[in-house]
């Protein structure tokens, strides 16, 4: 197992490279001028200029030059500076990386939660009410676009009822806690600031709720299906027959086997919303990796485009390698067999 892990770990760098590459060049073949984002429109017809601002940027180079400069930086942590906000790109990555995934983390628990209730549920009543109940629910949560649900929670529960607050990540009259972590939940504790702490879990209910609706239903379905497929296995039959108990059958013999294709779902779900929650972030007004991709796209951000694309593709192979690993903690015959093609 350990000689696997280390394949996967050497052949990781080789994979990434590949996601480096790949979006190097699409971000450099687009047809609009990255140029009007740094001097703007109106000093473009300023050749002086032009020529000055192509020279500070490495512009003014072949793309082949500019593609092994930028690998060069890259290794020693130098993902470029952003034409927008004009920080290193890895400052900004660190700044805006926690708050997105302290949202994920929050949307996983929740998908996490009530999409294994609800594959439970609807497997033990299948075909019946509580089964169409489960479906019709986790078939609206990951139908129905983030964009919609987002803005008609925001319009219930926070303009209509005042239950929860509406947009950031901390309310209006409290300021960020102290650098800690990253994590507005985590910092606030740190710092002993409880009525911060607070503030910081309602902020985190609304979006969280929403991006994890989407995983309830992705684990849902799968945790429905997998379910149904081991309780006709003839060693559920078996338990059936020595007198074991429907509770025991459903999590003690059942859940454990039909959680190993769930977790692919679940490794990427959670790979996938860190560069993925874009119009969530949007909506709700949180600082993090999507809504930083979002203003890069839209200023031609080279670097910063890039340097998202990386923390995406390293958010895949990682998760990837864990799922791997959780998959043999689960099921000991995943173990065996990575051993024995070791």
């Amino acid at each position: 197992m350990l000689a696997y892990i280390a394949r996967r770990l050497i052949a990781m760098p080789l994979l990434l490279l590949g996601v480096i590459t790949v979006a190097f060049l699409l971000s450099h073949f687009t047809s609009a001028d990255p140029l009007t984002s740094i001097i703007g429109e109106r000093q473009m017809n300023n050749p002086a200029v032009v020529e000055a601002a192509r020279a500070r940027w490495g512009l003014d180079r072949s793309l082949p030059e500019q593609y092994f400069v930028y690998l060069k930086n890259l290794v020693t942590g130098d993902f470029g500076t952003s034409f927008r906000t004009r920080q290193p790109v890895a400052q900004d990555l660190l700044v805006r990386l926690p708050a997105t995934l302290e949202l994920v983390i929050a949307a996983m628990i929740v998908g996490t939660i009530f999409g294994v209730a609800l594959g439970v549920i609807a497997a033990r009543f299948q075909n019946r009410t509580p089964d169409n109940l489960a479906r019709l629910f986790a078939l609206f949560g990951s139908s129905v676009p983030v964009f919609w649900s987002g803005l008609v929670v925001l319009f219930i529960f926070s303009v209509q009822l005042g239950w929860l607050p509406g947009p950031g990540r901390i309310g209006s009259r409290m300021s960020a806690p102290e650098f800690v972590t990253g994590f507005y939940t985590i910092d606030t504790l740190v710092a002993g600031d409880w009525a911060g702490f607070r503030s910081a879990l309602a902020q985190l209910v609304l979006p969280a709720s929403v991006l994890g609706w989407t995983v309830t239903g992705i684990v849902s379905r799968m945790v429905r299906a997998s379910m149904l497929d081991v309780l006709s296995q003839e060693y559920i039959l078996a338990a059936r027959a020595k007198g074991a108990g429907q509770l025991r059958i459903l999590f003690h013999h059942a859940l454990r086997n039909a959680m190993l294709p769930t977790l692919t779902i679940l490794g990427f779900s959670f790979a996938y919303l860190i560069t993925g929650a874009i119009l969530t972030e949007t909506i709700f007004s949180w600082p993090g990796i999507g809504s930083y991709a979002v203003s890069a796209a839209r200023g031609l951000d080279h670097p910063a485009i890039i340097g998202v694309t990386i923390v995406g593709g390293a958010a895949f192979l990682i998760t990837n390698l864990l799922t791997d690993i959780a998959y043999a903690l689960v099921d000991p015959r995943v173990k065996i067999g990575a051993r024995a093609a070791t």
